[in-house]
């Protein structure tokens, strides 16, 4: 048997948010979605960046992620300069719709180190960090 989770109802709005079939992100207080990116054929988390308005509204207008880059505070596309493009297959969004999940075919690696995910290390049990060889 499915299990359904309890849903707060604060208003109307909330309601909306998180049962509703209308596109309304939640911005955070900067601006900001949390973005994460992922390979849509193995399901490998590739990045995680943010995007504001126009980063959201650029990569739907044009099937490329877009970010906002936060130290730079300006627009970019992911692989502008090195090629290695995000295309984005299929957006998803959570529950109440504060950050979404980019489905992507990238075009080569993902990471600006030329690692094919951003997380291409794990946390040893003695704090160092330690690559993953896939």
């Amino acid at each position: 048997m499915r299990k359904v989770c309890p849903i707060s109802t604060h208003d109307s709005e909330t309601t909306l948010r998180e049962l509703g079939t209308v596109f309304m992100p939640k911005f955070d207080a900067s601006g900001l979605l949390t973005a994460v990116a992922v390979d849509h054929a193995t399901g490998q988390l590739l990045m995680l960046a943010h995007m504001d308005a126009q980063a959201l509204d650029k990569t739907r207008e044009t099937g490329f992620a877009h970010f906002h880059s936060r130290s730079r505070g300006k627009l970019w596309m992911k692989g502008e300069s090195s090629g290695h493009v995000l295309k984005v297959i299929e957006i998803r969004v959570d529950c109440d719709q504060d950050a979404i999940e980019l489905r992507c075919q990238p075009a080569g690696p993902a990471c600006h180190t030329l690692a094919p995910t951003c997380f291409f290390r794990r946390l040893d049990t003695d704090g160092s960090l330690v690559r993953i060889e896939d």
